[in-house]
């Protein structure tokens, strides 16, 4: 009962405390929730969705985060995106993963091996097409959206050639701003000066002539010496003067004669160099730390050898030879110390100092060896080193050192001798010795070292180039096969690249076979079987490059017999020879060639025309007689053969031989080739003949419609309705030849209707957009009606083409002369240092007068393209305006050398019919004449 009634009693204090807090806040106290004690389930923020959080002072207990039933909701309310639950997906009957329990094996690597060498081979296929692409989208970005600096390039490029006075017109940039606030205005304003400045200004340079009251009280008491004669003064000032100048100057006061050459003295003081503040306090900083390094670690043998040079550098010698003396005190078994007290000290001086030194390490080679450098005296360098040897017999370097000031070679070889006993393995010591022996003894020298010191390959060598000094090739072929087994047993294994080195080192000796043997007993080493031709290839171009030629053609020798039907490699080692060996080699190393590659028809032609150019006709008719058994449809070889034929002036059996071809082989280049020798050798109906009958057989062949036309304009009067209708077949079978375009639009233009000569260029470049041939001769075709639409047709063709070499070399050419220079740079860039802007740039350097940048730049263009003729015609050109016969030769002869095939101008002029069979010099000079500025 009495519980009961207890229970109502509390609920009605809980009400009554309630209430009294509920009054206290209406009575004005509004802040006072901020004293009660928060609910136990009270999270702040938790009705906006924040899900509580911990802050660095809240350790310790944190306070329960909102569950997800009272978060969500919130988040969704605000927008927001909920976490995705890891587990969502998961399999309910594994909810871990269901390989997580499994060991990693073996076969698992091996598989994502596998997978990700296939992923990468994929990709590595892909590459170059994704690049590509990448590559070509950039390039349509960039000149859809140039940027802003390459906008303004060319504009930027023509600052350089603005003069004085157009730079000095430029407008000054006013300064703008704060323009609008008012300031104050003080031109025309004057202000009375100060009367404290005028007053300071005037005594400034006054002089005081009077004594105040304290000067004038004690003046007795002014303190007095004994001299009071100025006179007596100003002598001894300069006799103190004079002194101290004799003493300067060196010269004896008594017999008056300087102790001092004074243009030694003068020298002096030039070679004096004057420090800096800052230097000097550099060395003043140093010599502190280095002061206090010595006095904490005396016995260390760096700082005072670091505090004498210090001083020396400073210029303070005697303070440094001070130094390094304490230091040789504190540290006498440390040989650095010595050698410098030694460097920073007179000769004589530096001797008694080794002397010393010696005493605390006999046993140092640098100090001996110092010491033999201070003597000049030959007898007593060896004295010095005999009694180091006496110290130190084990000394390799003492050895070499009196071995080397002997200069009887008997006495050496005794010293050597000695040496070798005393230490055994030596190479160095061993093969010295063998060099001052006879043959048979270093035979001798040489097996025994190789017996005590089985791991050195350079003994070996030393053996084999032994034998090949007497001649026993052979021998040399035996011993380094022999050395490289050996070694290997004795595991010193040498590297491919090592063993090449060595190969390098004994042909750059004159050792040529030893070298070619090392190569050929170690170029497998270290090879995969399916690597050995790209490497070996590799090894011989880096030979070659190096002037080691005896040895490039060691390994493609060892190539060629590992590789005997290998067409690449006989093709490499006839162009070494042909480069840098003799006509003999070079012809035995072809037939040895078409021997082991009979249906390889380039090496049977590269006989053939090597037999002709050593004027042996018959050999060469041989070789290409040989050639037909076992190659008879080659239609290389048959027009191999009838030019030979031709050359030498036998037509008739040149014409047999192109009939037979015509029957047997009876291809579209044997066709071309019989209608150009009917045209050169026969008349202009037999050739016309021969391009109908090949047009037959061939009706798609470009070049017979090109001649099919050429010989109907020949023709007097020419048939210009023959060729119209000719040339208009070609370009229906071919329209993709830009020559049968070109050669209908021009007989358009000569006859006048140059209306339709641009449509035929229109179609042109409708079949072919990405051809430079084509756009160039569409914008020469403006250029000569004179309708001022060439600019424009230039800008189309540059937009289409932006890294066409004739495009840009046309369009610098079309600039005002004084911008030729700057469009000239862009088109070396855009174009990749295209030869045709080479070329250009050399011809603004010749318009220029600058002759020996012209040639150089000349030069750049033959050498980046050699098969570029016209290049060679213009070079040709300026050497004969602007050079000796000297450079004309040399021009022709390079030219011969690189027989170009390319060019507008030098394609016409080598394939006129009245220059057939001229030399490569005779072109040249014709191309010279016919290029046009």
């Amino acid at each position: 009962m009495w519980v009961e009634m207890e229970q109502p009693q509390r609920g009605n204090e809980v009400l009554e405390r309630r209430r009294f807090e509920r009054a206290h806040l209406l009575q004005g106290d509004k802040y006072a929730f901020l004293k009660m004690k928060a609910p136990a389930s009270y999270v702040a923020g938790l009705g906006r969705g924040a899900a509580g959080f911990t802050t660095r002072s809240d350790i310790g207990p944190a306070r329960e985060a909102a569950t997800e039933e009272v978060a969500d909701p919130a988040k969704e309310a605000r927008g927001e995106e909920l976490e995705a639950d890891p587990d969502q997906f998961q399999d309910p009957e594994n909810e871990t993963g269901l390989f997580s329990g499994m060991v990693y094996e073996a076969d698992d690597e091996e598989a994502d091996r596998i997978y990700e060498a296939v992923d990468a081979k994929i990709d590595e296929r892909r590459k170059s097409r994704r690049e590509a692409r990448e590559k070509e989208e950039e390039e349509i970005f960039r000149a859809s959206r140039p940027t802003i600096q390459a906008q303004f390039a060319d504009l930027k490029r023509g600052l350089a050639d603005m003069t004085d006075d157009e730079w000095g017109s430029l407008p000054e940039v006013n300064n703008l701003v704060g323009n609008r606030a008012k300031k104050m205005k003080f031109e025309g304003r004057h202000f009375a000066v100060p009367d404290s400045i005028v007053l300071g200004s005037a005594a400034q340079n006054a002089l005081e002539t009077s004594l105040d009251a304290e000067q004038m009280a004690n003046g007795v008491e002014t303190p007095a010496t004994d001299m009071k004669d100025f006179a007596e003064i100003g002598q001894a000032r300069g006799a103190m003067l004079k002194i101290k100048l004799e003493q300067m100057a060196g010269t004896d006061s008594v017999s008056g004669s300087s102790t001092i050459d004074p243009k030694g003295y003068l020298t002096g003081l030039q070679s004096q160099v004057l420090k800096t503040d800052a230097e000097i306090g550099d060395i003043k900083r140093a010599r502190a730390l280095l002061q206090s390094l010595i006095k904490t670690n005396p016995k260390h043998a760096p700082g005072w050898v670091a505090a004498a040079w210090l001083e020396n550098v400073a210029g303070k010698s005697v303070q440094a030879r001070k130094i390094i003396a304490q230091g040789c005190e504190h540290c006498p078994k440390n040989e650095d110390v010595w050698i410098a007290s030694s460097e920073l000290n007179l000769v004589e001086n530096a001797k008694v100092i080794l002397a010393s030194a010696v005493q605390e390490l006999p046993q140092s080679v640098r100090i001996w060896m110092r010491a033999v450098e201070l003597e000049q005296d030959p007898k007593a360098k060896k004295r010095v080193l005999r009694k180091a040897l006496e110290y130190i017999p084990a000394s390799i370097k003492l050895w070499k050192e009196t071995v080397k000031l002997e200069e009887n070679p008997e006495d050496a070889r005794i010293l050597l001798a000695r040496a070798v006993e005393v230490i055994p393995h030596s190479v160095e010591l061993w093969l010295a010795l063998a060099r001052l022996e006879t043959a048979d003894k270093a035979r001798q020298v040489l097996n025994k070292a190789r017996k005590i010191i089985p791991t050195s390959h350079e003994i070996w060598i030393a053996a084999a180039r032994l034998q090949e000094q007497e001649g026993n090739t052979a021998q040399v072929e035996a011993i380094i096969p022999n050395g490289v087994a050996t070694l290997a047993k004795n595991g010193a294994v040498l590297s491919r690249e090592q063993w090449i080195a060595e190969a390098e080192k004994a042909e750059s000796q004159g050792s040529v076979v030893t070298s070619q043997a090392i190569l050929k007993a170690t170029l497998h080493i270290d090879v995969d079987d399916d690597d050995r031709q790209d490497v070996w290839l590799e090894d011989a171009q880096s030979l070659e490059s190096k002037g080691l030629f005896a040895s490039a053609r060691a390994v493609y020798a060892y190539a060629l017999n590992v590789f005997p039907q290998k067409q690449a490699i006989w093709r490499k080692a006839a162009e070494l020879e042909k480069a840098h060996g003799t006509k003999e080699a070079l012809l035995a190393l072809l037939d040895r060639a078409v021997a082991s590659v009979p249906n390889a028809e380039v090496l049977w032609l590269m006989s053939a025309k090597e037999s002709w150019l050593a004027n042996d006709v018959p050999a060469a008719r041989a070789t290409l007689g040989r050639a037909f058994a076992v190659n008879p449809e080659s239609e290389g070889i048959w027009l191999a053969a009838i030019k030979l034929e031709a050359e030498n002036g036998q037509i008739e059996a040149a014409r047999q031989l192109m009939t037979r071809a015509r029957d047997v082989a009876g291809s579209e280049r044997i066709w071309i080739k019989s209608a150009t020798f009917d045209r050169q050798h026969a008349s202009s109906d037999a050739a016309l003949a021969t391009v109908k009958l090949g047009l037959q057989r061939y009706p798609a062949s470009a070049k017979l419609h090109m001649m099919h036309g050429q010989l109907l304009l020949a023709q007097r009067p020419p048939n210009v309705a023959g060729a119209r209708e000719a040339l208009n077949a070609g370009v229906k079978k071919c329209p993709t030849e830009p020559s049968l375009w070109i050669m209908s639009s021009r007989l358009e233009e000569e006859a006048g209707v140059r209306i339709k000569a641009r449509a035929l260029l229109e179609k042109a470049r409708s079949h072919n957009p990405k051809n430079e041939d084509v756009w160039l001769e569409s914008v020469k075709v403006e250029e000569r009606d004179g309708s001022g639409a060439a600019k424009g047709m230039l800008a189309r063709a540059l937009q289409t083409l932006p890294t066409s070499g004739l495009l840009h070399a046309h369009s610098v050419w079309s600039e005002p002369r004084p911008t030729r220079k700057s469009r000239s740079v862009d088109a070396l860039k855009k174009t990749n240092n295209s030869p045709v802007i080479i070329v250009t740039v050399a011809r603004l350097f010749w318009s220029e007068r600058k002759v020996e940048k012209a040639r150089d730049w000349f030069t750049r263009a033959v050498t980046a393209d050699p098969d570029f003729g016209d290049a060679w015609a213009w070079w040709y050109r300026f050497e004969q305006n602007h050079g000796t016969k000297e450079h004309r030769d040399v021009v022709a002869t390079q030219c011969t050398t690189a027989d170009p095939h390319h060019g507008q101008v030098w394609q016409s002029v080598a394939k006129a019919p009245a220059n057939a069979g001229k030399t490569v010099r005779a072109i040249l000079e014709l191309a010279a004449e016919a290029v046009q500025e």
